[in-house]
């Protein structure tokens, strides 16, 4: 019997799909999954300007909250979810801006440029939102390598394929372990105490990536004379600081938070 009878709606059974016919479906879906990443980023673009632009006064509105459930009939929690995509999509459209000649990435007018598509979903820019800066750090660097490499014409997929790594790399970046505290620590420990070591292990963790991709440009068997030379020029693109980014080669190399010492912590 299967799965027959299981409900009124069940719906009349359809002859085999060709090979021809499922490709040309799953194009379909392809398409259509496209056009939603590619309203995300517009409806990302204009609402970071309508929230600078501070819409709702005029309208009458006290806040960006009201005005949303007003107009749209979203919660306060969706308004502010669409500001945390608008604030991470233009944090990585600026990296993309300042690591590349975005003449050469894409030709075409100033409101598609601000538009980029790049292929993100709401969930992962939402997801990176309060790390942003990560991302954006990543982004510069991974693009000035290239440049620096001698990979000049950056098109529109090489910049698209940078940007979805560095998403993905700090959405699955597993969170530190926590060091098990000594057998006299008060449970209740300082909660400003617990903040600030959470802001360190996000530090080590963001130089640990950094590090890595220093060791692409100056492999583990250079010397620190050596690998300075291979990185000034890098970190002159980008704007980081040499000894940071021998730092993070040393720890990404080592594993071992001393190396970090009087640079990034």
């Amino acid at each position: 019997m299967g799965d027959q009878g299981q409900g009124v709606g069940v719906e009349p059974a359809r002859q085999p799909l060709t090979a021809a016919a499922a490709r040309e479906m799953t194009a379909g879906l392809r398409e259509a999954m496209d056009d939603v990443r590619r309203c995300v980023a517009v409806l990302a673009a204009r609402v970071r300007d309508a929230h600078a632009a501070r819409v709702w006064l005029p309208l009458g509105f006290t806040s960006w909250e009201s005005y949303c459930s007003a107009e749209f009939g979203i919660s306060r929690a969706q308004a502010y979810r669409l500001l945390d995509v608008a604030r991470a999509l233009a944090a990585i459209h600026r990296a993309v801006a300042a690591g590349t000649e975005m003449s050469r990435t894409r030709d075409t007018d100033p409101a598609a440029t601000a538009a980029l598509d790049y292929g993100l979903s709401q969930r992962a820019l939402i997801d990176v939102c309060a790390h942003s800066s990560d991302v954006a750090e990543l982004i510069t660097l991974r693009l000035a390598m290239r440049v620096h490499s001698g990979l000049k014409a950056l098109d529109e997929l090489a910049v698209r394929a940078v940007v979805r790594q560095a998403v993905r790399d700090v959405r699955t970046v597993p969170p530190p372990p926590s060091p098990a505290p000594p057998a006299s620590a008060d449970p209740s420990a300082d909660p400003t105490l617990t903040a600030l070591r959470r802001v360190v292990d996000d530090l080590a963790a963001n130089a640990h990536a950094i590090g890595e991709l220093m060791l692409e440009a100056a492999p583990a068997h250079l010397s620190d004379t050596d690998a300075a030379d291979v990185l000034a020029p890098l970190c002159d693109a980008i704007g980081k600081p040499l000894d940071h980014a021998l730092a993070a080669r040393r720890y990404a190399i080592s594993g071992d938070r001393r190396a970090l010492r009087g640079t990034v912590l």
